[in-house]
């Protein structure tokens, strides 16, 4: 591999993003409550020795790391804007100004034109939310038990839709619309609901507020497409399916870009790449 690394120490995780010795992006992720280990893979590969550092707990990782490596700090939201447009080439999307809706622990959402962006938005709803209302009603707290139990899950039985309002009358808007997240529970009466279908209702719970929120602010900026990033997209499909399904009912365009997560640690190792070639 080579001698630099991107690291974006996160709220909940910490991503890596580097070459290796085969000259490809190469990726890994430690829980940001354990920071120790990122120390144990660096003293592991000591052939590292520059570090781009961005991210929430990039001073906490610091410390963790104290002298051992020259490290080189960029601002998280520009060098998760670094990354998405590396990610946008590498993957063949050639467009020039969109949304950029980056569901972390909470979300933050951003408007790029080019080579500018400036932030327009975010909500603390993101994987945080997910994690915590799954951990709250289900006992489930794992992420990739989350994700595969909700694929199974059906919300019918607990959030309230347009057409389940509107019965015998033909609905203002199309009946499958969610009227209520969680709505049907409390004009129903009480039932046992199986954990698939709950967690499945908080996946659509969150997928449904961060993509209105995108596609108001991508209204308002009168973009087409919306860029959604994040770790709390990685292998999480149910989610990506409620996010570009409601994105295309309101004629935008969604993108999900493969590294979806890492893009601040890349545009970190960029950012390192970029100083090197000019110092």
């Amino acid at each position: 591999m080579g001698n630099s690394v991107g690291i974006d120490a996160g709220g909940t995780l910490t991503k890596l993003a580097y070459i290796n010795r085969d000259g490809e992006l190469t990726t890994k992720v430690f829980p940001s409550n354990e920071l120790h280990l990122v120390k144990e893979w660096l003293e592991q590969h000591p052939q590292v020795e520059e570090i781009g550092m961005t991210g929430g707990r990039a001073e906490q990782l610091r410390q963790v790391l104290q002298t051992m490596k020259s490290i080189h700090y960029i601002v998280e939201f520009e060098a998760t804007l670094k990354g998405v447009r590396y990610l946008l080439q590498r993957e063949g999307h050639a467009i020039e100004s969109s949304i950029i809706t980056n569901i972390g622990t909470g979300t933050s959402i951003h408007y790029m034109d080019g080579d500018t962006h400036m932030r327009v938005g975010g909500t603390g709803i993101g994987g945080g939310t997910l994690i915590g209302l799954s951990a709250l009603t289900t006992g489930q707290s794992e992420f990739t038990h989350i994700t595969q139990m909700a694929e199974n899950g059906d919300r019918s039985q607990i959030d309230l839709f347009v057409k389940d309002i509107f019965q015998g009358m033909d609905a203002p808007l199309d009946g499958n619309l969610t009227a209520s997240n969680f709505g049907k529970v409390g004009i129903t009466e009480q039932q046992e609901h199986p954990v698939e279908n709950i967690l499945a209702t908080v996946q659509g719970l969150v997928g449904e507020v961060v993509t209105t929120l995108s596609i108001q602010l991508s209204q308002q900026y009168n973009a087409k497409y919306i860029v959604f990033i994040g770790s709390t997209l990685t292998n999480n499909e149910i989610l990506k399916r409620i996010i570009a399904h409601y994105t295309v009912l309101k004629k935008h365009t969604p993108i999900f870009l493969k590294d979806c997560g890492f893009s601040g640690a890349i545009g970190a190792l960029i950012n390192i790449t970029e100083y090197s070639k000019n110092n």
